[in-house]
């Protein structure tokens, strides 16, 4: 069975209540609970993780792609991420998702180019196959229709 892995970096457990005019209104868990039903209904396995730390982003995106078979449980083939604050930041979350390989997807609740300058740089466009900004909590079920899409061909 197909594996995505949602990934949501820092400050993205406030939402719902983190600035909603930005944000909006719904929280982490309902956007997970709302992918869970559509990776289900497509028949694909999701894993949705969240951290304040960089450090447990890039863990787990090592265990994603492993060569051992026994580990095969940790195995993805697709990645949506919302890197969050680390968007502008981060080489090192870059060169984690460089260094297992897996086609991603990079999200944003927000229209990052509408925000300040500095917003609008990220480390993640280019490795990316898409970039989906300032759609709200869809832009995640885009995000995980394409992915379906992607690995059902």
């Amino acid at each position: 069975m197909p594996k995505v892995l949602i990934l949501q970096g820092p400050n993205l457990n406030l939402l719902g209540h983190r600035e909603p005019e930005i944000y909006g209104k719904i929280t982490l868990q309902e956007i997970h609970d709302n992918c869970q039903k559509q990776a289900q209904l497509a028949g694909i396995e999701l894993d949705c993780f969240q951290s304040n730390s960089e450090a447990e982003l890039i863990h787990k995106i090592h265990q994603s792609k492993s060569g051992s078979k026994e580990s095969k449980a940790e195995q993805v083939d697709f990645i949506i991420i919302n890197p969050a604050g680390l968007t502008h930041t981060s080489v090192v979350l870059r060169d984690a998702l460089l260094g297992v390989g897996l086609p991603l997807i990079e999200i944003h609740l927000s229209n990052i180019f509408r925000r300040e300058p500095f917003r609008a740089h990220s480390y993640f466009s280019d490795i990316a196959i898409g970039v989906i900004t300032g759609l709200g909590e869809q832009g995640y079920e885009f995000a995980l229709s394409y992915a379906i899409q992607y690995l059902t061909r």
